[in-house]
């Protein structure tokens, strides 16, 4: 495996995003199983955008400005229904204090959407991949799968790392209302910030 891939990978990972936010908001509302589920629901995201750029999909995404807009418009009311869901004192993503926590499925169904909808994502498999297939590659559907799954599998494990360590402050926080409701609303901003992010990107 190519060393050069593997540190830019881990980089692009580590970054924070909305799946990393995402996985902290888990860890810190349900513990550390909400927040494994999490970044399994954020790998799973990746996967539709794997596909897309494999199979030449994102190539035609990508010419498309229509189709751009239309996903990255989508992917900004998500995002903004997500930070209003955090100030919500029930939200689905909420830090309750009555010990209530989402179910497995919602989490998933979250995290794959907020993968999904994110246009840039499919950009970037489309741009970052090929950057690693050699022109003289025999296979180079294979490799270029290999190299998704490389990156999914790092994927799940920062975003796992990020939810264990935001769980270990779980009893902190439920237990002290000003901070969760500090957290809620940082976390709501950090939402809106990455939504504003997201309407101002171009292709």
């Amino acid at each position: 495996m190519n060393w050069e891939f593997l540190l830019t990978t881990f980089v692009v990972v580590v970054s924070p995003g909305t799946g990393a936010i995402y996985t902290l908001a888990a860890g810190l509302s349900g513990g550390s199983r909400p927040s494994i589920v999490a970044a399994f629901g954020c790998t799973l995201g990746i996967v539709p955008h794997m596909i897309a750029a494999i199979s030449g999909v994102a190539a035609l995404f990508h010419a498309s400005d229509m189709a751009f807009q239309a996903l990255k418009f989508a992917g900004v009311v998500y995002l903004l229904f997500m930070a209003w869901s955090m100030l919500r004192a029930e939200g689905a993503l909420g830090l309750e204090h009555d010990g209530t926590v989402p179910s497995s499925r919602e989490v998933i169904e979250k995290a794959i959407l907020i993968n999904l909808l994110n246009p840039k994502l499919s950009i970037f498999f489309l741009a970052f991949l090929p950057q690693f297939v050699g022109a003289d590659e025999p296979a180079p559907i294979a490799r270029m799968l290999l190299l998704s799954l490389v990156f999914m599998a790092v994927t799940f494990v920062v975003f796992a790392a990020y939810g264990i360590f935001a769980s270990t402050l779980r009893r902190y926080v439920l237990t002290n209302l000003r901070v969760q409701r500090w957290m809620q609303r940082s976390f709501a901003v950090a939402f809106s910030l990455l939504a504003l992010q997201l309407a101002l990107t171009s292709r």
